[in-house]
């Protein structure tokens, strides 16, 4: 089988991924001005972004998720919820994933929900998980500054925009988004 230094390894990597990927608990005034300011930037890079926002019912901000893997590896963070231009509530994002990846990053992530069906799922459901519903078009901050409302015709739009790091390769990966208690 595996030696023992093998799996020692393999578990050490393991719990360094999930713990520099773990949400960090920060508190929810700090999660609110970051979340702003990322929202903020998303619009200023790309129009579309804020177009889409304008007709959103729902605009969901993680303003810093972090990544890390070496083969197995993990994700969070944590965001705010934007209704009618004010916070809503607190969410909170994590994932895993398999495959050849390996590397660290951090990233914003804003997902725009168009619909009240969609926005209905995302609070009724005990987790949203993104990559299982079909509806969900996920666009980087360049690729979606041309998207507009006419344009768009999906229930969910995602955005990952302020990525710094270096990750690389190919992985089956999961995320899931739970709301916090207040």
């Amino acid at each position: 089988m595996y030696p023992a230094v093998h799996i020692r390894r393999f578990l050490f990597l393991l719990l360094a991924a999930v713990a520099f990927a773990a949400p960090q608990m920060a508190a929810a005034k700090g999660v609110d001005e970051d979340a702003t300011a990322a929202l903020k930037a998303l619009y200023e890079q790309a129009p579309g972004a804020k177009a889409l926002g304008e007709k959103a019912k729902a605009v969901l901000v993680f303003p810093r998720i972090r990544k890390a893997a070496l083969l197995i590896g993990g994700q969070g963070g944590k965001g705010a919820m934007f209704q009618d231009g004010r916070i809503v509530g607190h969410y909170n994002i994590g994932g895993v994933a398999i495959g050849l990846e390996g590397g660290a990053q951090t990233y914003s992530y804003a997902l725009f929900f168009m619909s009240d069906k969609a926005l209905e799922r995302l609070q009724t459901l005990e987790g949203y998980e993104i990559g299982l519903d079909p509806n969900i078009v996920v666009l980087d901050a360049a690729a979606g500054a041309n998207l507009s409302t006419t344009t768009g015709q999906r229930d969910v739009y995602g955005y990952i925009y302020n990525a710094s790091g270096l990750m690389g390769g190919v992985s089956l990966q999961g995320l899931k988004i739970t709301k916090l208690s207040k």
